[in-house]
């Protein structure tokens, strides 16, 4: 199967080819994070003005836990709002509250929502189970907090990208079976579904562009302890044993990825299995398109449509009993 991009993706892969910055899996974490950073204006487009926007610590499994809300622009402070508990991609070892506060803001205006960021902690200073630990923590806040947020307790989802899509997934699959609350959607963009590796993506998505097999090896080997199965059902939500019961989902992606085939094969999936789902393939963009909109104008498309989704079911489709 050849890899046809975008112009506009070609192009923005001309100007990282000249950069001649080295591959993530060639730097150290604290490199990683730093050359990851160094790219946010570049790519991304302007931070949009929301209503509100607020940092929160509560008590997380490892100590303090920082949450971002949200508020859609045009909204009461007093108007119960459906709400988004967002968890960022980058690896389980790079990103922040910061990398993804333009998605975030983006998602809550077109959405009309609450939006909750999670600086979960990172690898490998913290590695698995660290990351789910605080997601699971940031749903249960969430959860028993509707007062105080100005949120509809019935109207609440998860959602990220890759790393984040992951976490989600996870999250909606122990909300199932009552291991933490329950969600009423999950929104998975690009999502990691399946830590082994072994779809056929990985084997085209070999070079050429920043997310490779290589690349996606190093973040799952800072991650991932020795000890750990990568079939758990924890880490490789793909793997679970059955994925009836679990909330209706949107799953975004692209050619351009080694995670391409494992979140199609998540969709189909969970569609087989009784799942209502709508799927998005974007066959010429990039692993972290949605992040590109200042470079690549057809990666914004993705937000437009994640976020049409999310206001149609958040609001008008059925809340959980």
């Amino acid at each position: 199967m050849s890899l046809v991009l975008d112009p506009k993706v070609e192009a923005l892969l001309a100007v990282i080819r000249s950069a001649g910055k080295p591959p993530f899996e060639q730097l150290t974490p604290e490199q990683a994070r730093s050359a990851y950073a160094a790219g946010w204006d570049f790519m991304q487009e302007a931070a949009q003005d929301v209503a509100q926007v607020q940092d929160v610590v509560i008590a997380g499994p490892g100590g303090d836990l920082t949450l971002r809300e949200y508020r859609s622009a045009g909204t009461r402070a007093d108007e119960a709002l459906p709400c988004l508990l967002f968890l960022h991609g980058g690896g389980w070892v790079i990103g922040n509250l910061d990398s993804h506060d333009r998605l975030c803001r983006r998602l809550a205006n077109e959405a009309r929502l609450c939006v909750v960021a999670v600086d979960y902690r990172l690898a490998p200073e913290h590695p698995f189970p660290a990351a789910v630990e605080d997601s699971l923590a940031a749903l249960r806040w969430v959860s028993s907090a509707a007062s105080p947020l100005v949120i509809q307790k019935d109207r609440i989802a998860v959602g990220g990208d890759s790393a984040g899509g992951n976490l989600a997934a996870v999250l909606a699959l122990m909300g199932r079976d009552g291991l933490a609350p329950r969600v009423m959607y999950q929104a998975l963009i690009y999502p990691v579904t399946d830590l082994t590796c072994c779809s056929e993506s990985y084997q085209r998505i070999t070079s050429g562009v920043p997310l490779t097999a290589a690349t996606m090896d190093w973040f799952i080997r800072h991650y991932v302890p020795a000890s750990v199965n990568l079939k758990d059902w924890r880490v490789s939500p793909l793997h679970a044993s059955s994925l009836a019961g679990t909330p209706p989902a949107l799953v975004v992606t692209v050619g351009g990825d080694p995670l391409c085939d494992e979140g199609r094969a998540y969709a189909r999936r969970l569609e087989d299995e009784g799942v209502r789902v709508a799927s998005l393939h974007m066959s010429d963009q990039l692993h972290g398109a949605a992040l590109q909109g200042r470079q690549v104008p057809a990666g914004s498309l993705i937000l437009d449509w994640v976020g049409a989704q999310l206001r149609y079911v958040m609001h008008h489709g059925p809340a959980l009993i």
